[in-house]
């Protein structure tokens, strides 16, 4: 069985579990961003582990499970958790969920994921939308065959495709709009994605501040490489949930970034209970 048909195999069998709901786009919950999907009305919930093929969440804060329902009153569906290139997975493994959330016909999805802050002035807690990226992970999700059925616009899947626009200006301004209805600032930054699992340097971090980001992390850069091969429009969010190596005055850790990410996630919720709407009605408007 080829990727391609174990992709359509696991969208077909997500379809089947979604029954008449149809979701008009999908959002993905970074570490200790899960507790989003309990703004879900009328939630149907399917564990990874139950849709064929797909890769199992193994780190804490990542539920690994689909939560499908009304976030504003919109059809969507929530990835509760996603896996990682250190876990041990592939690049294709890595993003195989957002090929099956093109394969349901979803045309944007939001990328949320916890976030070291690079910049100065940035605060445990502060959301940031992504302007752009810069990819040090080592891999491209790319490399190898090119497969141009993956494509959910005309013109999409193409071998060779342009990313001046990773992150969808439109979106972003939607994002920063209702930020402000909400009562607190979108900033905008750059994040620079690397595999992980260890924490960088104090060196490390000065050299990415050297290069322009004002974020690290270690996610949500293949994600994006793939949704824009399939001509799918792209959100990111970054919460910082702590300040990078040699910025701070304790030891990194996964608890205090899970941690910062639970005291965040009911904004974010409200924030996306108020931006959803919008961005569907968006993208209606398009071809």
């Amino acid at each position: 069985m080829t990727y391609f048909d174990q992709v359509s195999e696991a969208a077909a069998f997500l379809r089947s579990r979604l029954g008449q709901l149809v979701p008009k786009m999908g959002l993905v919950l970074g570490s200790g961003l899960g507790a989003v999907a309990d703004a879900v009305a009328e939630p149907v919930v399917v564990p990874y582990g139950e849709i064929p093929h797909f890769p199992q969440s193994t780190v804490v804060g990542h539920s690994g499970r689909m939560v499908a329902g009304l976030l504003g009153g919109v059809p969507v569906i929530l990835m509760q958790g996603r896996v990682h290139f250190y876990e041990g997975y592939t690049p294709l493994e890595v993003t195989f969920p957002i090929r099956v959330l093109g394969a349901l016909g979803l045309r944007a999805v939001v990328l949320t994921n916890a976030a070291g802050g690079i910049a100065a002035g940035y605060r445990i807690g502060q959301l940031v939308a992504l302007a752009d990226h810069i990819n040090l992970m080592g891999f491209n999700p790319l490399v190898g065959p090119n497969e141009p059925r993956f494509a959910v616009r005309p013109g999409a899947g193409l071998r060779f495709f342009d990313m001046t626009e990773a992150y969808s200006k439109k979106l972003r301004a939607l994002a920063s709009a209702a930020a402000e209805e909400e009562g607190f600032p979108l900033a905008e930054g750059v994040y620079l994605a690397v595999s992980g699992p260890s924490f960088e340097t104090p060196a490390e971090i000065r050299a990415f501040r050297s290069l322009g980001a004002t974020l690290v992390g270690m996610s949500t850069v293949p994600e994006t490489i793939v949704a824009r091969h399939m001509g799918m429009e792209v959100l990111g969010i970054s919460c910082v949930t702590n300040l990078a190596a040699g910025l701070g005055v304790t030891a990194l850790s996964h608890e205090e970034v899970f941690e910062a990410g639970r005291q965040v996630e009911h904004r974010l919720a409200r924030l996306f209970e108020r931006l959803v709407p919008r961005i569907v009605a968006y993208l209606e408007t398009e071809p």
